[in-house]
């Protein structure tokens, strides 16, 4: 099951969640990727930092442009970009399973440093835990629509 989070810099929220689902994989069969409609060519560094902070391995992380899917599409898109926060979120248009989980970007944050990193400590914990509701789901029996809805579900709690 190839997982591929996505946004639109592909910098910060979709390659935490890369990193997220690649250490809490368990079974060989899923895989774990992110990318971005219009990519930042960077990794920003709180992000790498908050990761780490976790004992989480950010080796071979990297912002990419979706384009790099269109020969070997997913079976699951997750949009993370915030649309309450008027974020333009980026529309996957291949054959896949889409849903949305909306997160506050924390690297747009203009506040204080203990703010920010509070900021990134609560995006992460968002992630996680949706990640964590993802990989106990029995995908493999699921309909399509069944998988969509439940990965929306979990995105709006």
């Amino acid at each position: 099951m190839k997982v591929l989070f996505l946004c639109t810099h592909n910098s910060c929220r979709s390659t935490m969640a890369e990193g997220i689902l690649r250490h809490l994989i368990i079974e060989p069969e899923w895989i774990a990727c992110s990318a971005g409609s219009h990519p930042s060519g960077h990794l920003n560094p709180r992000a790498l930092a908050q990761l780490n902070k976790k004992g989480i391995d950010t080796t071979g992380l990297s912002s990419n442009g979706w384009r790099v899917f269109e020969n070997d599409p997913p079976d699951i898109v997750i949009s993370v970009c915030d649309q309450a926060a008027g974020e333009a979120c980026p529309i996957w248009t291949q054959n896949a399973v889409r849903a949305h989980w909306g997160v506050a970007d924390p690297s747009r944050l203009d506040a204080d440093e203990q703010e920010i990193n509070d900021a990134f400590e609560t995006t992460f914990q968002i992630l996680y835990g949706r990640i964590e509701q993802l990989l106990v789901l029995p995908v493999e029996t699921m309909s399509k629509d069944e998988l969509q809805q439940t990965l929306n579900k979990i995105g709006a709690r």
